[in-house]
């Protein structure tokens, strides 16, 4: 998706399970992850809960896969 694209669509919140996520470095790597699908993406995480929740203009595919690619797969999402 070009950055044009993104920038036209509507924000959504995706909440994503992200069972590896244990530490401050790995909240730092899926943060990363993320936003080099969405650099302006809001990027929440609770490392108890093992889970981000995402404010982006991206498709939540496109942010799932770019976490698989960094080493963090999550298992579940769900969108709003």
């Amino acid at each position: 998706m070009t950055a044009t694209a993104i920038a036209e669509q509507e924000f959504e919140m995706i909440t994503l399970k992200v069972p590896d996520m244990t530490c401050g470095h790995c909240a730092g790597v899926v943060t990363k992850a993320v936003q080099s699908v969405d650099a302006e993406a809001h990027v929440d995480i609770d490392l108890k809960a093992q889970t981000v929740t995402i404010e982006t203009k991206a498709d939540g595919g496109a942010v799932s896969r770019a976490l698989e690619t960094a080493g963090y797969p999550a298992e579940t999402y769900t969108t709003r």
